[in-house]
């Protein structure tokens, strides 16, 4: 009797320790995950930080890397330009379509103009900006800036007494800023005029009532909006980009992960910050009713 209640003890016991186990490494997991989270978030914050005071030094010092800023400049616009006009031709058609579908079973069809042209220039330009930042431009530099590390470039300039951040990641940054606000204004011309043609040409609306309603419900501050977005979603994709390729580490495969992480962790980011800002603007700054 007694060796089988042990037995039935110990079958238990048996029983429990495995689901123990799974709940401690589940929990053990996840505790892991959220610091290694937080402490890269931190991480990413000084060279944010650093990078911002840095820009301003150099720059009053005139020791700012002016050349490497251009190069970078133009490689971002080499990959994002054309990209950018294929993006927003279709986007300004899907705007246009759309929303003239809705406005024509209203009997608006003079307000498509003012459709159209909002949602392009309030959302569809920045956040076509920021995914190609995200996409291109963040996979170009955390590359760049990976195999450098995996090659022990990095380490190399800190031996030498020359910072990383005020050699590579500063000049990247400027360049960024300098060319997000750019490719904004590049996605909403060719988005309103792709718009334009598909209301006039498909939609029978008269371009005087397509440019008048525009010219009535969008503001300049709507497109000052629109490039300060872009230029933070700029700012997000340099820093995140940077910090990964920063800190990549196992040969290729390492690059590869750095690649995947700035281009995934930057198109998340954008996404957010578009949502907080969005909600900040349509608070502070309602769309004016003509």
């Amino acid at each position: 009797m007694a060796g089988s209640v042990a037995d039935h003890g110990e079958e238990d016991l048996k029983l429990e320790l495995p689901n123990q186990s799974a709940a401690r490494i589940v929990r053990d997991n996840f505790s892991g995950t959220v610091v290694s989270s937080l402490r890269t978030f931190g991480r990413a914050a000084g060279i944010a930080q650093e990078t911002v005071t840095g820009a301003v030094g150099d720059i009053a010092r005139g020791q700012f890397q002016w050349r490497e800023a251009i190069i970078q400049a133009w490689r971002l616009i080499t990959v994002t330009a054309l990209p950018a006009i294929l993006i927003a031709i279709p986007f300004g058609v899907i705007v246009s379509v759309q929303v003239g579908n809705i406005i024509h079973t209203l009997g608006a069809d003079s307000l498509l103009g003012a459709a159209g042209g909002l949602g392009v220039i309030k959302q569809g330009a920045p956040l076509a900006t920021g995914f190609l930042l995200g996409g291109a431009g963040a996979a170009a530099i955390a590359a760049d800036l990976g195999a450098r590390t995996i090659r022990e470039e990095i380490d190399a300039l800190n031996t030498m007494g020359i910072s990383p951040i005020h050699r590579l990641v500063i000049p990247r940054m400027v360049a960024m800023l300098f060319v997000a606000p750019l490719l904004n204004i590049l996605i909403i011309f060719v988005g309103v005029l792709a718009g334009y043609a598909v209301a006039v040409g498909g939609q029978n609306v008269t371009p005087g009532s397509y440019w008048a309603t525009f010219g009535s419900f969008a503001t300049t501050a709507d497109v000052w909006i629109s490039l300060v977005k872009a230029i933070v979603f700029g700012f997000l994709v340099v820093v995140i980009a940077c910090q990964r390729g920063l800190e990549a580490k196992g040969g290729p495969r390492g690059v590869a992960d750095a690649v995947n992480a700035a281009v995934v962790l930057s198109v998340v980011s954008i996404v957010c910050v578009n949502l907080v800002a969005t909600q900040i603007t349509a608070m502070f700054l309602p769309t004016r009713l003509a």
